[in-house]
């Protein structure tokens, strides 16, 4: 059996790689992958301290299904709007869109 431990390192890689992802990309499709790995770090922690406080129970996992299926909904909704960006702007990148400030 895998030690709880080696969830929350995995976790926190996943954490700090999705941080570092968004920090340093201009891609809007790269910043909404690093975005989906953070949420994914968040839904790891969910199901190794449910495995901690209740072995038997399934509450944390219940917790992931519920924010898997937000972050498919905030996905879908990211991704049309950045179709949107790319129709007007025939780019991708952070910076077409600070044309839309003004």
């Amino acid at each position: 059996m895998v030690p709880v431990e080696y969830f929350f390192v995995l976790s926190a890689l996943l954490f700090f790689i999705g941080v570092f992802g968004f920090i340093s990309r201009r891609n809007l499709i790269a910043m909404l992958i690093s975005v989906e790995l953070i949420l994914n770090a968040v839904d790891l922690n969910f199901a190794a301290i449910n495995r901690i406080v209740y072995p038997g129970a399934l509450e944390g996992f219940f917790f992931s299904l519920f924010s898997i299926g937000v972050s498919a909904a905030e996905t879908a909704v990211a991704v049309a709007i950045i179709i949107n960006v790319y129709r007007n702007y025939h780019s991708d990148q952070v910076n077409s869109i600070e044309n839309m400030k003004w």
